[in-house]
C-alpha cells in the first residue's frame, strides 16, 4: 500500500490518480457556477401552476433531490418527493412537474421515469451533462440545464443540488434564495481553510474524524433539513472510502435503533456514530440528540456531534456536506483505497447489460 501522509497533500496522488481531492475542494466553485446557470435558465411561467414536484434520479444524481426535499419541505406549498427507480408513482400526472436529474444522461431507471412522465403528459425539466436525457429533452422541447464537469456523479453535487433550489424558487415555490445561496457559497469557501489537506491533523477536524472512523462501521444520524445530509455522508463513505456505512433519522431512530445498542456486545466499540447538528433544528429534536448521546455513552458506542457553519439552513447543509466529503476522502486514503473507482458498481452494470 502506498505510504500516505494525510498532512502531505503531495502524497495523495499515489492513491488518487483521478484527483478526487480537487473535486472535493471544488464544491464552492460548482455551486457558484450552477447557481448562475439556474438563474439564466429559461422557464415557462405556467410551470409555477403544477400541483406537485418529483425529482427522478439515482445515486449521486438523486441526492440533490433528497437534499432539496429535506430543505424545502417546511416552506413549499406543494408536495415534493424523490423517485429512485423505474417508472413513476401513480399520482404523477399532467399537473406534476418531474425534474430529471442525471449526470450521465444515460441512467436506465431515470430514462424510464422520463419516458413515463412524457407519456402521462407531465411537465418536465432536465438537469444533465448530455446523453439520452439531453437528446430526448431536445426532441421534446424540455427546459434543460446542462453543465460540463468531469467527475463521478457524486463529485458534482454542486451542480446537482444548487440548480434545484434556484428552479423551485424561480417558480415561486420557495422565497427568494439569492442571499441564502451566496452565504452558503461563501461559507463553503471559508471552511475549506479548516479541512483541506494543507491543514495539519492536529488542527483539522476532518482528518481527526476520518481517523476515528478508520476500521469501524460508520453510522450517521440526521434530522429534519439535515436528514438527507446524513444519507449523503453514508453514500460518500461507501463510494469514496469503500467502507460500510449506514444512516438513520431522528426521531424515528429513537423508536427502534437505540434498543439495538446492546448486542452483539463486542460490536459497540467497532462503531463510529456521527450526529449532524444545527441550532436551527427543533428544540425537541436537539433534546432527543442529547439523550441519545447519553445512551450511546452507556453502551460504549463512540460518537461525535458535528455542526455546520453559517446562519442560514443552506449554509448549514452545504458546509456539513463539504465536511463529509473531506472525511470520506481522508478515510479512503487511510484505507489504501482509490476514492474515485467504483468497481462493484461497474461490475453490476456490466452484468445487467448482458440481459436487456
Amino acid at each position: 500500500m502506498p505510504d500516505i501522509d494525510l498532512d502531505d497533500p503531495a502524497s495523495y496522488s499515489s492513491l488518487d490518480p483521478d484527483d478526487m481531492y480537487r473535486r472535493v475542494n471544488d464544491l464552492a466553485v460548482q455551486m457558484a457556477d450552477a447557481w448562475a446557470l439556474s438563474q439564466a435558465m429559461a422557464l415557462p411561467e405556467d410551470l409555477g401552476r403544477v400541483q406537485n414536484v418529483v425529482v427522478a434520479g439515482m445515486g449521486g444524481s438523486a441526492i440533490g433531490g433528497s437534499l432539496l426535499e429535506a430543505y424545502a419541505a417546511a416552506d413549499m406549498p406543494i408536495p415534493i418527493s424523490v423517485w429512485r427507480g423505474y417508472g413513476l408513482p401513480q399520482y404523477v400526472n399532467r399537473r406534476s412537474l418531474v425534474i430529471i436529474a442525471s449526470y450521465s444522461g444515460n441512467t436506465e431507471e431515470t430514462l424510464s421515469a422520463m419516458n413515463e412522465a412524457h407519456s402521462r403528459g407531465s411537465r418536465l425539466i432536465a438537469v444533465t451533462t448530455g446523453g439520452r436525457v439531453l437528446q430526448q429533452a431536445t426532441d421534446w422541447s424540455v427546459p434543460t440545464l446542462t453543465f460540463s464537469y468531469d467527475a463521478q456523479p457524486r463529485a458534482t453535487l454542486g451542480y446537482l443540488f444548487t440548480p434545484l433550489v434556484g428552479i423551485v424558487a424561480r417558480l415561486g415555490f420557495l422565497p427568494d434564495q439569492e442571499a441564502l445561496m451566496r452565504e452558503a457559497i461563501a461559507r463553503v469557501r471559508s471552511v475549506r481553510n479548516e479541512w483541506s489537506g494543507e491543514v495539519p491533523r492536529t488542527q483539522n477536524p476532518a482528518k481527526q474524524m476520518a481517523r476515528a472512523a478508520f476500521g469501524k462501521v460508520v453510522v450517521v444520524y440526521g434530522s429534519e433539513f439535515l436528514a438527507a445530509g446524513a444519507r449523503r455522508w453514508k453514500t460518500q463513505v461507501n463510494e469514496n472510502s469503500k467502507q460500510w456505512a449506514f444512516f438513520e433519522e431522528f426521531s424515528e431512530l429513537n423508536h427502534n435503533a437505540i434498543v439495538g445498542y446492546g448486542y452483539p456486545s463486542n460490536l459497540s466499540e467497532r462503531m463510529q456514530v456521527f450526529v449532524l447538528d444545527s441550532p436551527q433544528l427543533s428544540h425537541r429534536i436537539r433534546l432527543r440528540m442529547q439523550v441519545t448521546g447519553r445512551l450511546m455513552d452507556q453502551f460504549g458506542v463512540p460518537h461525535q456531534t458535528v455542526s455546520g457553519s453559517g446562519t442560514g439552513r443552506l449554509a448549514q447543509i452545504f458546509t456539513l456536506i463539504s465536511l463529509g466529503d473531506y472525511v470520506s476522502y481522508y478515510l479512503a486514503l487511510l484505507n489504501g483505497a482509490d476514492p474515485t473507482e467504483i468497481k462493484p458498481i461497474d461490475f453490476l452494470k456490466t452484468e445487467l447489460s448482458r440481459t436487456q
